[in-house]
Formats: C-alpha cells, sequence, structure tokens
C-alpha cells in the first residue's frame, strides 16, 4: 500500500529559496507541509522534543512579520465524487478570507488542491470502468471548473498525483524514520472504508456501525507501518496550553483537549492492501496515508498562518499532524479552524436521502454572488449551518437586491434626473457634521475586526447595516421632494446623493471579500475601472473617496431579484388567466360580428 504527498521536489521548486516539507496524516492519506529552505535561511531543530524551527538570525517567534505573506490551506479534497457544497464552503470561505487578506496589503499564497489517493478512490474507478488516474483527472478537474464558477481565486491548486509530490514525501518519512517514530506492527480492528481508518471499538454504533458514514466497519488484520503517537503526549498537552488560539474556534480547543487526555495510541500510517498510493521508502509492499490538507511550496511565510479544515478530521489536524511535525523537526501552522456541517432543511444531506445540495445547480441558477453571500452570512462560521431554498432566495433578496441594489440604483437615477450623474461636491465635504458619516465608520471598522477573526456572518452583517443606514438616511432626507422645492433644499438634496452614493463605495470594497462580482458592478456603476477595483485597498474603506465633479455610470441593476418558485407559480397563474380572458373576448367579438 501506498502513501501519497504532495508536492514539488527539493530539486525543482517554486521558489528557489524553498523546498516543501510534507507530513503524515493517521488514517487519512499522508501529507507535507511547504517550508523555508535549509540552505540559509532555517536549520530544522531534529530533536522529536521541539515544534519549532532554529533560526540563524531570528527567533522562532519572529520568523513571520508583518510584511510575511498570508499562507493557509483549505483539505485537499477527496476526488472519490464530484464536489459537493461541504467542500464548496470551506472554499469560498477561504477565498472570502484570502480577499480580505489582500485588501490588507497583504501577499497571500492560497493553496488548494485534490488528495487523490486511497482504497475508495480505487474503488469508485473500477466502479464507473476508469483507472484511477483517469477517474483522478475527472473529478479534479470538476472542482477546478466549480472554483471558477464560484470566482475563487486560489494561488496554488495541489493534487497529491503529481510526481514531484513522491520525492518529498519520501524524504518526510526518512525524517520520522530517522527520529524512532515509525515502525512496523501488525494491526487488527474495524476499519472504515469511507473515513479509510480504523475505528476504536468504543467509538462505534450498535452493529459495529461508523458513526460519520453510518455503515458497517469491516475486521481487518494487516502487517502496517504506525507513527509513535504516544510519545507526543505530554508535548500535545504543553502545545495547546502554551498556545491557546491554535485550535479555533474557541469552544474546539475542549474537544481536542479530551482526546489528547484519553490517552494517545500509537497510529497505522500505511497500508499492505493498497496499491494506489506512495510506497513506504525501502519497502515496496507498503503504501503510506496521504493527509489531506497539504501546504504548498511558499517563498515565506513557515509555519502557515491559518489551515481551514471540516470539524469531522480536526483530530487529524490538530492531534496527529502536529505530533508528525514535531517528529520531523518542523513547527506547528499558527492556527487550525474547524467549520461546522451543513444541513438541508434540518436534516443530513446524503443520496439516500434524495436531499443533496449540488453547488453547480445552486451557481447556475442563483449565481455565485447569491451563493457566497448566503453561506457565508447566514452559517456562522465554526457551527453548523443549515440551508432551505425559501431562507436563500429571502436572505438574498433582501440584503443585496433590496438594501444594496435598490438604494444604489434609485440614488443614480436622482442624480441622473437631477445633477446630470456628476457629483456636486466632496464627499467629505458633504458629510461634513453627518451622522451617517460616523455611523458608516464604526460599521466599516466592525467589519474590519470581525473579518480578521473569522467572524464572516458578522462581517456580513456590519456591512449590510450600512447598506441599512444608507436607506434609512435616503427615506428621512426624501431629496426626490427637495429637489422640487430647488435653492438650498435643491442644494442639500444633491449633497445627499454625494453622501449615499459613498456610503455606497464603501460597501462595494467592504463586501467583496464575500462578493466580489456584485462589488465591482457596483464600483463601475459609480464611474470606477475594473482595474481600480482590483487595486482597492482596506485603506480605501476610509470617508472621503468620491470627488466634486465626479461621473457617476449611467444607472443599471447591479442585482436582479430571484423570484421565488411561489411567485413563478402565481405569475404563470396570471399569465394563463390573461390569455383566458383575452381569448374568451376574441372569441366574443367575433361573435358579435356573426351575428351582425
Amino acid at each position: 500500500m501506498a502513501v501519497r504527498l504532495h508536492y514539488s521536489s527539493l530539486q525543482n521548486t517554486l521558489f528557489s529559496s524553498f523546498s516543501p516539507m510534507y507530513s503524515f496524516n493517521p488514517s487519512k492519506p499522508f501529507l507535507l507541509y511547504p517550508l523555508l529552505s535549509r540552505q540559509n535561511l532555517i536549520s530544522l531543530s531534529q530533536s522529536k522534543d521541539s515544534f519549532f524551527c532554529t533560526c540563524t538570525n531570528n527567533t522562532a517567534q519572529n520568523l513571520q512579520t508583518e510584511s510575511d505573506p498570508f499562507v493557509f490551506t483549505t483539505p485537499l479534497y477527496y476526488v472519490n465524487a464530484p464536489p459537493h457544497m461541504g467542500s464548496a464552503y470551506t472554499t469560498v470561505a477561504a477565498d472570502a478570507i484570502a480577499r480580505f487578506q489582500r485588501l490588507l496589503g497583504k501577499k497571500v499564497i492560497f493553496i488548494t488542491g485534490t488528495d487523490e489517493h486511497g482504497e475508495k478512490i480505487a474503488t469508485a474507478a473500477a466502479t464507473n470502468g476508469s483507472s484511477p488516474r483517469d477517474h483522478c483527472d475527472v473529478v479534479s478537474n470538476a472542482y477546478k471548473l466549480l472554483w471558477k464558477d464560484l470566482d475563487i481565486t486560489y494561488g496554488k491548486f495541489i493534487r497529491t498525483t503529481d510526481p514531484k509530490h513522491e520525492a518529498i514525501v519520501k524524504e518526510f518519512c526518512a525524517r520520522v524514520l530517522a527520529n524512532g517514530d515509525m515502525y512496523r506492527a501488525d494491526y487488527e480492528g474495524f476499519y472504515c472504508v469511507n473515513c479509510e481508518e480504523y475505528k476504536d471499538e468504543k467509538e462505534l454504533l450498535e452493529n459495529k456501525l461508523c458513526p460519520m458514514h453510518l455503515k458497517p466497519c469491516v475486521p481487518r488484520k494487516e502487517d502496517n507501518y504506525f507513527f509513535a503517537l504516544s510519545k507526543y503526549q505530554k508535548k500535545l498537552e504543553e502545545t495547546l496550553t502554551e498556545n491557546p488560539e491554535f485550535v479555533q474556534p474557541s469552544f474546539r480547543p475542549n474537544e481536542v483537549q479530551n482526546w489528547i487526555k484519553s490517552g494517545l495510541k500509537d497510529f497505522s500510517i500505511s497500508r499492505a492492501s493498497v496499491d494506489w498510493g506512495i510506497p513506504v521508502p525501502n519497502d515496496k509492499n507498503q503504501t503510506i496515508y496521504e493527509t489531506s490538507d497539504l501546504q504548498s511550496t511558499v517563498s515565506s511565510g513557515w509555519p502557515a498562518s491559518l489551515h481551514l479544515i471540516g470539524k469531522d478530521i480536526l483530530r487529524f489536524h490538530a492531534v496527529y499532524w502536529p505530533a508528525m511535525l514535531a517528529s520531523a523537526g518542523l513547527a506547528i501552522p499558527k492556527k487550525v479552524f474547524g467549520h461546522g456541517f451543513l444541513t438541508k432543511d434540518g436534516m443530513k444531506m446524503g443520496k439516500s436521502l434524495g436531499n443533496t445540495l449540488e453547488p453547480n445547480d445552486l451557481v447556475c441558477e442563483f449565481g455565485s454572488d447569491a451563493v457566497r453571500y448566503f453561506f457565508l452570512k447566514e452559517v456562522e462560521f465554526g457551527h453548523d449551518g443549515d440551508y432551505s431554498e425559501d431562507r436563500f432566495i429571502n436572505i438574498v433578496n433582501a440584503h443585496l437586491a433590496n438594501t444594496i441594489g435598490n438604494l444604489l440604483n434609485r440614488t443614480l437615477g436622482l442624480l441622473r434626473k437631477n445633477c446630470q450623474l456628476t457629483l456636486v461636491a466632496d464627499s467629505a465635504t458633504a458629510a461634513e457634521g453627518n451622522s451617517l458619516k460616523d455611523t458608516v465608520e464604526n460599521l466599516v471598522e466592525k467589519a474590519r475586526v470581525h473579518y480578521e477573526n473569522l467572524s464572516l456572518s458578522s462581517a456580513c452583517e456590519a456591512v449590510i447595516e450600512i447598506g441599512n443606514a444608507g436607506n434609512l438616511y435616503m427615506d428621512e432626507q426624501a431629496p426626490w421632494s427637495n429637489f422640487k422645492k430647488g435653492g438650498a433644499a435643491s442644494e442639500a438634496a444633491a449633497k445627499d446623493l454625494v453622501i449615499i452614493l459613498e456610503a455606497m463605495r464603501i460597501i462595494a470594497i467592504a463586501l467583496s471579500p464575500v462578493t466580489p462580482s456584485l462589488c465591482l458592478r457596483i464600483y463601475e456603476q459609480l464611474g470606477y475601472s475594473k482595474d481600480q477595483f482590483y487595486a482597492a485597498t482596506w485603506s480605501e474603506t476610509k470617508w472621503g473617496g468620491l470627488k466634486l465633479g465626479q461621473v457617476m455610470a449611467q444607472p443599471n441593476p447591479v442585482f436582479a431579484r430571484i423570484e421565488s418558485p411561489a411567485e413563478g407559480e402565481q405569475a404563470a397563474e396570471g399569465a394563463l388567466k390573461a390569455t383566458k380572458t383575452k381569448t374568451k373576448t376574441k372569441n366574443t367579438k367575433h361573435q358579435e360580428v356573426a351575428q351582425a
């Protein structure tokens, strides 16, 4: 059996100063994180008691500075089946985080990809009548196409079948072997094919069912390689105590601590019965497990700033992964964030229930902005969240079509009618002593803090509150009425439009991590170019961007209201009735003519 790690070889890295390193993930396939070059920048401690790098010129704490890139990963998604909404949710959240960090001026290295080895994949390929390689090519490409449709701006897409990856996996294995933490032994237990891991009997449900997949685990006995996790019991306990921010959100560390305190057992990191994997060094009969979260070769910034995962693989990445990094003398990531699950109409999704949620279908029907906004706004990041079509449509219409889209459209409509789409004042001058300016500044600062804390739902809420404040201001000031009065009232109304449009400009930047395409359309309506939008930074959320004489674009709705199924049926019924009435009237006239 073989384990596969993905990454460029030491001889062929993307950046000459870096060489990627990987680590094993227990019953998940083996994976490696990238690492600073060992040539001049870093020397790696080989002590199994150390979780940190030893730098030649700086302390480990100073290894990352404000100028260093923000490096983070999603899981590497398993290609036994096409992408589902859970995978899309993680990646959309990751993209929002990446876009926000770019707004802060950070260089972002956003890594995602696909995990392409293991028994499930070989089985899925055989079921479809294809080779594992062909199967992986098709499904991996499906991920790339979906990420494009969802406006995902990843920097590196990793495939664990990349030939360059195997050399790094073997080197990592060699480090662990040299440290005395990898040994061969027989293993017997109950194995879940879907999880690709052995389960403790105390974890299993009645009839030996996997608690995750609700399918029977099968008894197996194998001659495998093990990682000596038990040796790192104390060090892991110390790590969690000394790094309280390591596992997030804040309620997850207790779960990890309980796993560790219950006593860590050595775990199998290879399989003798699976051919679709990377051979263990010096043992071609064994293949290594691959971790599904790999870190790509980067030009700077190890350890990684953030690793996003689903809560179902938290144990692998918050317990097993740090221990293996320690064995190889590498630093742990700064933060591991385990988000929750998605349900549909209050029920767990599954093909057998016929209630799966296909991301491709959602994007095709509603567009990427609607999908991104709903899941980031309505699911508190880190917690479980539910999808229902009615709620989806109501939220998206209320926030994007009405609060934002309608406010922009009617403001520009008044500007076109009364000011020839030209601003009569700088936004800073127009808002002197104006309470809306203070409200917007407070809310945009709240949004910034929420983004930094990965509270994506709260960040969305703060930005939408800017739109609510703008709508309230519009209704209170009633500029349409003041324009009719002329004189000073008309001048004040023209300035009110500048103030509202300035709020819209700030919304376009502050909400762009979540709804990038919508925000681009808003920015273009305000007279800016696409290049100016992509060059904008968070500092430009400061009030005062719009200037005297600036010309806005012709008003055009930036977000079309979504018609609910009920509305569609009502419209169809109305059209049918109108057709019947028209036909009846026409027939009556024909009868009258005939009688005449």
